[in-house]
């Protein structure tokens, strides 16, 4: 049993040891898995605001149309309550097993190889990074779709496309990676990141309540056939799942103070209280300014001065910037410390190791980004092959096998129906969105400038 248990700790990379305070069960901050990044060093309501940032991202913009249009005001809010009521008792269970088996789980690898073995652990890793690949490919289209519309507000010449406009992003990520070297430098990136979303959803608020109150009656019927109906539909319950999960719930938690478990819990209820207010405003709002003619970036729908469409397609811009280093920071962190890269961010080798690294990545994805930029498309996807599994299948099993001793029947039936339940959503929602990011592909050219 203990050779079992030093195997797995030299898989995960962690120290061989491990001691935790017997009269408080926290765990010591030097017995933690070998890390090139800094942990421990943020407070909860810094992490809080690095979650709600994840939130209220430029991704927004594209609820009404993502999630209300496919569903109707009675299912659109019903599934985005009963998505957030779910997304934060899977996040509990994920924050609450970070110190499990004495010792801190700083990657959400790490805990599935500690409680499942090798295969589990490379599994989780390849989820998560088709995962976060997407969310950032995902936020380079957003960046893009921003700049298009700040320009097309002024030049309406049709020289510039999408296309270029999202390899313009696509450098401006990269700058941005090669600047910052881990999650808890953003520091005062944070609160620019804060008031970015704040200008993008008030505006997009007022534009849209002007729009509401002088356009005639608004059409709210589901739009399509029957069977395009129940694609949709799926697709839709994908994407609110994808509103309010990260996938990488371990690696924020890393970065936050003792105790971690109490203090992340305090993060958790901050993004899911305060945080997902701003995002249930702008989406329901938008929905019922324009109805099923919802665009899927909100900004292209609204009517206003320019000068306020600008500062909200800039603000969007700059905020999706940031929000895909956030999601890229688990891939950065891999790769920092496989190759050893500590010390000063701005020393000849790190800095080139950045540059080299992380630009190619982030190059990946803007050719991504580019060759198909169907968002809605891309939250569907993501949320059907790798959000489902990773927040909600694998959060509930691991919390069974975990505290299979200390949970009733009825506890442990109620999670057997989450994994169950979600398991067959993950197959139909990935089914529903390749068959949009089929019919979309037949409707547009590659590159398309949408």
């Amino acid at each position: 049993m203990v050779g079992e248990r030093d195997q797995e700790q030299k898989m995960e990379g962690g120290n061989s040891s491990e001691v935790v305070d017997s009269y408080n069960g926290k765990v010591h901050d030097d017995e933690v898995p070998e890390t090139a990044h800094q942990i421990s060093t943020d407070s909860w309501f810094q992490v809080g605001f690095l979650l709600t940032t994840g939130i209220n991202s430029a991704y927004v913009l594209g609820y009404s149309a993502a999630v209300m249009v496919p569903l109707g005001w009675i299912f659109g809010v019903i599934a985005l309550i009963a998505a957030t009521a779910i997304s934060l008792d899977a996040n509990i269970l994920i924050a609450k097993l970070h110190e499990f088996g004495g010792k801190r789980r700083i990657r959400y690898r790490d805990l599935a190889g500690y409680l499942y073995g090798r295969r589990a652990y490379s599994l989780t890793w390849g989820l998560q990074y088709v995962n976060l690949f997407m969310i950032n490919t995902g936020y380079i289209i957003l960046s893009g779709e921003a700049l298009k519309a700040a320009y097309v507000l002024y030049f309406n010449d049709n020289a510039m496309k999408l296309p270029y406009f999202i390899a313009i992003a696509g450098f401006v990520c990269a700058l941005f990676a090669i600047g910052i070297p881990h999650l808890s430098a953003l520091g005062v990136w944070l609160g620019v990141s804060t008031f970015c979303s704040m200008v993008y959803i008030i505006i997009a608020i007022v534009l849209s309540v002007q729009d509401g109150i002088k356009a005639p009656p608004r059409d709210y019927s589901i739009p399509g056939s029957t069977t395009s109906k129940i694609f949709t539909t799926i697709g839709a319950c994908a994407s609110v799942v994808f509103a309010f999960n990260t996938g990488m719930l371990p690696e924020i938690q890393a970065t936050i103070r003792q105790p971690v478990v109490e203090n992340m819990l305090k993060s958790l209820y901050f993004q899911f209280s305060v945080g997902v207010l701003p995002l249930y405003a702008v989406t329901f709002v938008g929905y019922w300014a324009y109805g099923s003619n919802t665009t899927t970036y909100l900004l292209n729908s609204v009517n206003g001065p320019v000068w306020m469409k600008t500062a909200a397609n800039i603000a969007a811009f700059l905020q999706s910037v940031i929000a895909l280093h956030i999601f890229a920071s688990p891939m950065y962190e891999y790769l920092d410390t496989r190759f050893g890269i500590k010390g000063r961010a701005l020393s000849v080798r790190n800095l080139s190791f950045r540059i080299g690294v992380r630009g190619g990545y982030l190059t990946i994805n803007t050719f991504v980004a580019a060759l198909l930029p169907f968002l809605g498309d891309f939250m569907s996807l993501t949320g059907a092959i790798s959000t489902f599994p990773l927040t909600f299948i694998l959060a509930n099993h691991m919390y069974l096998v975990a505290k299979k001793t200390k949970l009733s029947s009825l506890g442990k039936l109620w999670r057997w129906f989450n994994v169950c339940f979600f398991c067959c959503l993950a197959v139909t929602a990935a089914i529903a969105a390749l068959r949009l990011i089929a019919v979309d592909s037949k409707t547009y050219n590659l590159f398309a400038d949408l």
